[in-house]
């Protein structure tokens, strides 16, 4: 890379093949005056690649921001995993962070009320290992079948081509399983005042599983050493008209100021033999652990202090997928994660292509990726002439033996099966226990956010609906909503 970088700031202008350019001022005409020639063939590259520079956006994540890093073990975990970037205190580890919002497309402000996504990518000596969460712990819905009709309801509707009120909280009232989440999304914290003054969360249930093969389940916890910082409704629009790109300058800044970002990486572990009879479904997107069943245990630091070089080579181009394991960790039945592990997979072969895993920003750092897969878009040639299939007897890599995870028992006939319920699960419980952990200015907030929210939709039953579900988590939640939503609706 470095002989590349100074043969390009030193060396002549070239076309993409190499061939030194004469004028890259002037077009080739039929003389003077006349109509530009087909045989240009350095504008027509150059008109080619310009109108080729972007690739379609992320349907969900597109406006987003990203930072490398280094992630450092504070504390000895090699009882409950095997994973080698986890094996001892002190041990370092190159990641790659990307912030965004959920909603808007590319080019929407940062401040604006949406969960923020925390996609981390660790780069260790046993490949990639993809963290992929949001800065909440839960999330608006428990199974992936849901996912794209949720998210066709928070983007621009198909006739009017505007965000509707009306989509947003017919889906969200008839969905009352979203109830803990938007309490969190209408919330303080709905809204942080930048990337680095916000927590993150793995959000999921993942498997962790050490030498000797014992399962654990456990849950990631990104504390900002930062602080939490917030904006209100008001100081948001204000910030998004003003600075539309607040949140990533804010990040670019800070790690050029030396003022390196950081979080606190905790995890909550219960043995697997606990799951089946714990008082809510551990696997369960719309659930927490409360920290009093299942405590944070701090297992490392993780720092951000090198800025990207080309925001679309490396932040626009990086790809993140939860089925990007290493041994030690895997996935757990949590069926939203589940369907995310053949999801972000396919939208990067898709939006990037086949090839995305051999970017620079998504290539393993600390390994080599070693498979059979050839040829299609932006394929490099890296395999030479080696053989493309496994078994082969002319030496070409060959399987482990040992699976990343460990087997999860399974038992019952195929079918569309309901979550199961344990005994303390409703979709209502653990946002109405939210709600009275608040303080009453932060209630007041809550409503009046919620309110002016819902007093956009066009119809009072998909209103009354809505804060029937809030109503279900706490009386007097539903109460003050009421009040609130009709002062505005008259």
């Amino acid at each position: 890379m470095p002989e590349i970088w100074e043969a390009y700031v030193t060396g002549p202008l070239t076309t993409e093949s190499g061939a030194p350019v004469a004028d890259n001022q002037q077009s080739e005409t039929a003389g003077p005056g006349g109509p530009v020639l087909v045989q240009d063939q350095h504008l027509l590259e150059k008109l080619a690649h310009f109108n080729r520079e972007r690739i379609p956006e992320r349907i969900v994540h597109a406006r987003g921001a990203g930072a490398y890093g280094t992630f450092t073990v504070t504390k000895d975990v090699t009882k409950y995993t095997r994973a080698k970037f986890l094996s001892e205190v002190g041990k370092q580890t190159e990641t790659f962070l990307r912030f965004s919002t959920v909603a808007g497309n590319l080019g929407a402000a940062d401040a604006v009320r949406d969960p923020r996504g925390f996609a981390l990518k660790f780069y260790t000596e046993e490949g990639n290992y993809d963290l992929v969460g949001n800065n909440t712990p839960v999330f608006f819905i428990r199974d992936a079948i849901k996912f794209p009709d949720f998210i066709h309801t928070q983007k621009r509707d198909p006739y009017t081509g505007s965000q509707e009120a009306d989509n947003v909280f017919d889906f969200w009232g008839l969905s009352p399983e979203s109830t803990h989440q938007v309490t969190w999304l209408f919330g303080d914290r709905g809204i942080p005042a930048s990337y680095r003054h916000m927590d993150g969360f793995g959000s999921h249930t993942f498997q962790w599983n050490n030498e000797d093969g014992e399962v654990f389940w456990v849950k990631y916890h990104f504390k900002t050493d930062q602080g939490i910082k917030n904006l209100t409704a008001e100081e948001a629009a204000k910030l998004a008209g003003e600075d539309p790109d607040s949140h990533q300058r804010d990040l670019r800044e800070s790690i050029e100021r030396g003022e390196f970002p950081s979080w606190t990486v905790s995890v909550q572990i219960m043995p697997a033999a606990e799951a089946a009879n714990y008082r809510f479904n551990p696997f369960d997107l719309t659930k927490v652990w409360p920290h009093a069943d299942y405590p944070l245990h701090e297992i490392g630091k993780l720092e951000l202090n090198r800025n990207p070089e080309n925001i679309f080579a490396e932040v626009e181009q990086s790809v993140f997928s939860p089925a990007h394991f290493v041994p030690g960790i895997g996935p757990s039945p949590d069926k939203m994660l589940q369907g995310r592990l053949f999801g972000y997979g396919d939208a990067h072969r898709y939006r990037v292509g086949i090839n995305a895993d051999h970017l620079p920003v998504n290539r393993p750092h600390a390994t080599e990726a070693r498979t059979h897969g050839r040829d299609g878009v932006m394929y490099d040639g890296r395999h030479k002439g080696a053989k493309n299939y496994e078994p082969n007897s002319f030496g070409g890599p060959s399987q482990t033996g040992r699976p990343l995870w460990e087997p999860a028992q399974v038992t019952g006939p195929t079918g569309d099966h309901v979550t199961p319920s344990h005994a303390e699960d409703n979709d209502f419980v653990q946002a109405g226990n939210l709600y009275r952990l608040m303080s009453e200015d932060e209630k007041e907030r809550l409503v009046a956010n919620l309110a002016a929210a819902i007093s956009g939709v066009s119809r009072d039953d998909i209103a009354e609906r809505a804060i029937g579900n809030f109503a279900n988590a706490d009386e007097d939640f539903g109460k003050r909503l009421t009040v609130a939503v009709q002062a505005l609706r008259g």
